[in-house]
């Protein structure tokens, strides 16, 4: 699986989190940024315990390499989503910080 399918994937996943029809099957109004960001964070750990039991697999001798690489790829590209997500909202709070009242 190539890095630019890997990225789509992430991206669908999002999209995902944040439509509409999404917010509708949580419970609707009580859906805000917090409950967004909750989600992508269960999400990223998710993607992570599922790398983790590829690779437990694959040491036993269950599972193909390629799921494997493609796991760990998949977690890299969450992570990192997730890091870019957490700079920006880092940013916008200090810029909020900086502006005089």
């Amino acid at each position: 699986m190539s890095t630019t399918s890997i990225a789509a994937n992430a991206y669908a996943s999002a999209a995902r989190m944040l439509s509409p029809a999404a917010a509708q099957r949580s419970g609707g109004e009580g859906t805000g940024f917090g409950d967004m960001l909750r989600n992508a964070v269960q999400s990223v750990g998710q993607t992570a315990r599922t790398t983790d039991q590829r690779t437990q697999a694959m040491a036993a001798g269950r599972a193909d390499l390629i799921d494997v690489v493609t796991a760990v790829a998949e977690t890299e590209v969450a992570v990192e989503s997730l890091v870019a997500v957490r700079d920006k909202v880092v940013q916008a709070y200090e810029e909020i910080m900086r502006m005089q009242i």
